[in-house]
């Protein structure tokens, strides 16, 4: 498994345009909050209770993140688990307004995505890392830290891996 320094790195590598973070700011959580609303309606039942497909996705992506660093797994635990509550009632929705909600705004997100790429000049990096899907919301919540000042240490090895930001 790579580190935390190789993963954002190699992400940043497909990321250095500030308007191209600037769509990804807005577009990537938009994705995200689109699949938790759609993954909600999966009801797996356990013994006497059951569980969501979207509470398994942020229990999986919080572990991963938690893998990858303390700090970060705790405070994108938190963000993921605000957009799950925040999905809940989208996915308790009749089936034409849920799928209308969760669609739409996954495609609005994706095409923030790609007119950031577009300023960019390159393709996502999850066309050549799969990985990369998992690794954009983290890269986003890092990148709005290091504007806040913080894990300046961590911005210099990213910076290290990925070059300088471009306008």
């Amino acid at each position: 498994m790579k580190t935390l320094e190789q993963q954002l790195g190699q992400y940043g590598l497909y990321h250095r345009s500030k308007r191209n973070v600037l769509t990804h700011f807005f577009g990537i959580p938009l994705i995200v909050f689109a699949v938790l609303c759609l993954l909600a309606r999966i009801e797996i039942p356990i013994a006497n209770f059951s569980i969501d497909g979207a509470q398994i996705f942020v229990l999986a992506s919080v572990v991963y993140y938690f893998m990858l660093s303390f700090s970060l797994g705790l405070i994108m635990g938190i963000i993921f688990t605000l957009l799950l509550v925040a999905a809940q009632p989208i996915a308790a929705m009749a089936l034409i307004p849920w799928l209308v909600i969760g669609v739409g705004v996954f495609v609005f997100g994706w095409i923030l995505q790609f007119i950031g790429h577009y300023f960019e000049g390159k393709k996502p990096a999850f066309v050549d890392d799969l990985v990369g899907l998992i690794i954009g919301p983290l890269y986003v919540t890092v990148e709005l830290l290091f504007l806040m000042g913080f894990y300046k240490n961590l911005e210099q090895q990213v910076n290290e891996i990925a070059g300088p930001t471009k306008a």
